[in-house]
């Protein structure tokens, strides 16, 4: 549950890029530093950040990389803020790309499998304007409150038709996941498939309306079911489009 942003510095400036990164726990300043590479796999920078003291302190690592599907390049980093380590991604969109921007987007990387739903309680409500979504997602571990908004970016059919919002401490919105519209086969009703990063890992559920609900505003969020039939891709996932 990260987002951020990082922007590259002109080439004679002492860092290579400046940003920052948002949770629901933290909002960190963050620079990358080159540093000497002693292999190919070896960090291109260091990751600095300035603690309680004024103390400048290295946070972590991060590496130039090239998508394997797309050719793009990105920014992959490890960091630990105290917190334990985690690994996030800066990537650019289509637009930053073709204006030749050094202006960087950091999303969360995704992992390789999803956590079991386990027991699960949520809500999902539309909103009147802007075709946007009110929600929470709730167990004993962990409550989020949430909001889908459009994704603008949406070219093909694969491509989610929602991005899942939460707000760090000091309301800096944070991409925590995406959301399709889907119809049941069996059904044929219309319901919300949802993949969300939380705390305990990548969740899916889906969020659907009962007999009382139908028709109406309110969704209820219920666990994923895994079946041979199920009602959409699994190549969908927290990657942003553009």
């Amino acid at each position: 549950m990260f987002a951020g942003t990082l922007t590259k510095n002109a080439e004679t400036a002492a860092t290579a890029y400046s940003g920052i990164i948002h949770s629901t726990r933290f909002d960190v300043a963050i620079q990358l530093e080159t540093r000497t590479k002693m292999s190919e796999r070896s960090p291109d920078f260091d990751v600095t950040a300035v603690n309680k003291s004024g103390r400048k302190v290295r946070i972590g690592t991060a590496w130039n990389e090239t998508g394997n599907t797309t050719g793009n390049p990105y920014i992959s980093m490890q960091i630990d803020v105290g917190l334990g380590p985690f690994r996030v991604n800066a990537v650019q969109t289509k637009e930053a790309r073709d204006a030749q921007s050094g202006a960087y987007e950091i999303i969360p990387l995704v992992s390789n499998g999803t956590m079991k739903s386990g027991s699960i309680s949520g809500e999902l409500t539309a909103m009147d304007a802007d075709n946007a979504f009110a929600g929470y997602i709730a167990n004993m571990m962990f409550d989020l409150d949430f909001m889908l908004i459009e994704n603008e970016f949406k070219t093909e059919e694969t491509h989610p038709d929602y991005r899942i919002e939460v707000s760090s401490p000091r309301g800096h919105p944070i991409r925590v996941g995406s959301a399709w519209m889907a119809k049941s086969n069996r059904t044929g009703n219309d319901y919300v498939s949802l993949l969300i990063n939380t705390p305990d890992g990548d969740l899916r559920v889906n969020a659907v309306q009962n007999e009382e609900q139908r028709g109406g505003q309110t969704f209820s969020i219920i666990p994923f079911v895994e079946s041979a039939g199920q009602d959409r891709s699994d190549n969908a996932g927290l990657a942003l489009v553009g």
